[in-house]
């Protein structure tokens, strides 16, 4: 790993070796020849095959313009506009920042608003790019850099020296950046379906939506853009299975393929794509200190638990929870158990430990205790039970070994 970032609180981001970028542009180059070559004969197969036409689709949905999640506001930042929903009474309470994942923007979060609302200050962003945030077409208005220093300001422009960060894949991959580059900004994070950004690029599944092979298209001008659109946004349709699957959730379908219509609804989502896998952070910088919550569903096809477990080594006070019957989107698949996860992590509650008790066990016996710290670390280890939720990193069962 090579050149370090320049921007001051970027110093522990590295960009990844010259060999490893050569491989990624390389392996793009040949991924964009095979879908050209593809297009053109789909095309000399179909005259009317359209591949990736852009078409603005009448009016929005009723459920992206409603105040009844909170009301919708607009902050700018040199010269970026970033739109956003808040909920949950003055500024006396302590802020979660919601960021969303790909393709995604702040309706994801329309089943945790209403939950943390009640004890937090909450803001869902809809992140540059995405919604009714500008959406700058140069890939370099989204360098890593840039993108971090600009949640930094949001945090201050909303009036706080310091906010909860609650992320889910893109949104999460983000969050982990800033935790690295501002901890003094973040007093706790939430990481749903997303690993470390140094582990992340490395365990991308071969059989996903988003695996190595759209890492690869995304570099490449236009085609990614191209193939999001075929087949009638079939990209979205894939995404959210689980809201074609559930009566009552078409309307937050038709929000989706309404905000993802045109090509340029698409450039800057993607721009994110064609700048982070070039980055990681330093691994000589330590684990950062900020009490860190580990989400996934179980049953997530684009990311795979062994690569949460690994994550943690990034953070001294970690739990890991997996979420029982969910895929990659478990705020909206199960969202009754992941809004009590959050709010167990999230509120604040007093520390009650027995020191005699726990001299008297050994260290695998408090393996299946619902809490247990090891030195700096908090790992939470439970048994699956009725409530869907297990957590087992694998540095607990080796430590676990090696004292027994």
């Amino acid at each position: 790993m090579l050149d370090c970032a320049s921007a001051v609180g970027m110093d522990c981001i590295v960009k990844i070796s010259s060999w490893d970028r050569i491989k990624i542009h390389v392996c793009s180059l040949l991924c964009g020849l095979w879908i050209l070559l593809k297009r053109f004969l789909l095309r000399l197969w179909n005259a009317n095959y359209a591949g990736g036409s852009s078409e603005k689709r009448g009016s929005p949905p009723a459920c992206l313009l409603e105040a009844n999640l909170g009301s919708h506001s607009y902050v700018k930042l040199k010269g970026v506009k970033l739109h956003y929903v808040e909920c949950g009474g003055g500024r006396d309470r302590p802020l979660i920042l919601l960021l969303h994942g790909f393709p995604d923007c702040w309706i994801g979060w329309r089943q945790q608003v209403p939950v943390l609302s009640s004890y937090f200050r909450v803001v869902a962003l809809d992140l540059k790019g995405f919604g009714d945030s500008d959406k700058p077409l140069s890939a370099r208005s989204y360098q890593l850099s840039t993108v971090v220093a600009e949640l930094r300001s949001l945090i201050a422009a909303l009036g706080v020296r310091s906010c909860m960060i609650i992320g889910h894949d893109l949104g999460a991959l983000l969050g982990w950046f800033l935790v690295h580059c501002y901890p003094d900004v973040v007093t706790k994070f939430v990481a749903i379906s997303c690993p470390h950004p140094n582990v992340y690029w490395t365990c991308l599944p071969k059989t996903s939506a988003f695996n190595s092979r759209w890492l690869h298209l995304s570099q490449l001008p236009s085609l990614a853009e191209m193939e999001a659109l075929t087949n009638d946004l079939g990209i979205i349709d894939q995404c959210y299975q689980h809201l074609k699957s559930r009566k009552g959730q078409e309307e937050y379908l038709d929000a989706y393929k309404y905000t993802f219509s045109r090509r340029e609804d698409w450039t800057g989502p993607i721009n994110y794509y064609r700048n982070l896998p070039f980055w990681r952070v330093g691994e000589g910088r330590g684990a950062v200190n900020v009490p860190t919550l580990l989400l996934t569903g179980n049953k997530d096809p684009w990311v795979n638990l062994e690569s949460i477990v690994k994550s943690s080594d990034y953070v001294e006070k970690f739990l890991v929870k997996m979420v029982e019957g969910a895929g990659h989107f478990p705020h909206q698949e199960c969202p009754d158990a992941v809004n009590k996860l959050l709010l167990s992590f999230l509120i604040e509650k007093p520390q009650v430990k027995s020191p005699q008790k726990e001299s008297s066990l050994g260290l695998v016996n408090r393996m299946f205790s619902s809490t247990m710290w090891y030195g700096k670390e908090m790992l939470d280890v439970v048994q699956k039970t009725t409530s869907g939720v297990a957590g087992i990193p694998t540095r607990a069962l080796a430590l676990a070994q090696s004292a027994s």
